[in-house]
């Protein structure tokens, strides 16, 4: 029987926990980081065509500048920080208001968090087709909110019907270009206007029907670790149900609302499936997202070094909201 020298049975028993974890460390250096770093260099050549060209460009940031400077580009920039923003709005106030609805310990509590939280077990893919449908009223659905009221609903609000025009309208509302160019005279450089398209409100819509569910798991578990007595000494210091939730329950859950922040933030980012699904790129790229431009510029217009730059400045995106979260995590546990 073979015996291992005493130090190195030492070594083995100090370094254990980094020897378990070394082929996955190794594993992760490869596929990951790697690549990440593979694909920054490609951005950087001149691989614009099938043809391998892994020459660097002069100057070597000019595949960055020149995207930047792409109008479609650009417009996926304002897609993303509009859906963003409507996104995570959206979900937290319904998730949490289905959260205080579930809270309220109502007849049939179990069956109304299976139905809110079944969305969520849907893949955006689903999704999409589904609210195309919808929206959509050559597939028939559009008669059930005629019976419904809905359009009418919606037409004395001043609003379209339900009707393809959703998701092909090129129109942005609330523009804010002259706004921007007058705080930023940089931004008159921009080559899109500014605002909200109204093709995005669909695909914001139906996102936030998937993921609000999630949300109100989020918050449920947060309410269900509330404890008991403060509940009770706030209604008995004459504290509404109203008051008791806004001052006391929902201020003690802002950990659970920033950590469910954090996470639709990094979804709505890297959101791809649900809109391409639904409406693609849309009417003058009024629903383009930068996922459906590194997939068209890798896949379609062999546009290798545009498409991985695309993935990089994602990439960036997304390291500047998982970052600091994790930062705060580590030193929150220390």
């Amino acid at each position: 029987m073979l015996s291992l020298p005493a130090s190195a049975l030492r070594f083995i028993r100090r370094r254990k926990s980094l020897l378990i974890l070394l082929p996955s460390l190794i594993a992760t250096g490869i596929f990951v980081y790697a690549f990440i770093g593979t694909s920054f260099f490609f951005s950087l050549t001149n691989w614009r065509t099938l043809a391998v060209d892994l020459s660097l460009r002069e100057p070597i940031w000019q595949t960055y500048v020149d995207m930047l400077h792409m109008p479609r580009f650009q417009a996926d920039l304002r897609n993303s920080i509009v859906f963003t923003v409507l996104f995570i709005v959206f979900a937290m106030v319904l998730g949490l208001s289905l959260a205080i609805f579930l809270d309220r310990k109502i007849a049939g509590q179990s069956f109304f968090r299976g139905v809110f939280l079944f969305p969520y077990a849907l893949s955006f893919i689903v999704t999409g087709v589904v609210w195309r449908w919808i929206f959509n009223p050559e597939t028939g659905i559009n008669l059930v909110f005629d019976l419904l009221g809905v359009n009418d609903l919606l037409s004395a609000l001043g609003l379209d019907p339900l009707a393809p025009g959703w998701t092909t309208d090129p129109d942005v509302v609330l523009s804010l270009n002259r706004a921007l160019a007058a705080a930023w005279p940089q931004a008159a450089q921009w080559q899109i206007e500014w605002g909200i398209p109204v093709a995005l409100i669909p695909v914001t819509i139906a996102a936030t029907w998937q993921l609000s569910g999630f949300v109100m798991a989020m918050y449920l578990g947060g309410l269900a670790g509330i404890p008991r007595h403060i509940r009770d000494a706030a209604r008995i210091d004459g504290a509404s149900e109203v008051r008791l939730y806004r001052s006391v329950i929902i201020p003690m859950l802002t950990p659970i609302t920033i950590s469910t922040a954090i996470i639709l933030l990094h979804v709505s980012l890297k959101i791809f499936d649900l809109v391409f699904a639904m409406s693609g790129v849309g009417p003058g790229f009024a629903t383009d997202v930068p996922a459906i431009f590194v997939f068209e510029m890798m896949f379609s217009a062999a546009r290798y070094n545009l498409g991985t730059a695309a993935s990089i400045v994602m990439l960036t995106l997304s390291c500047l909201v998982i970052v600091p979260y994790l930062v705060r995590t580590f030193r929150t546990r220390e």
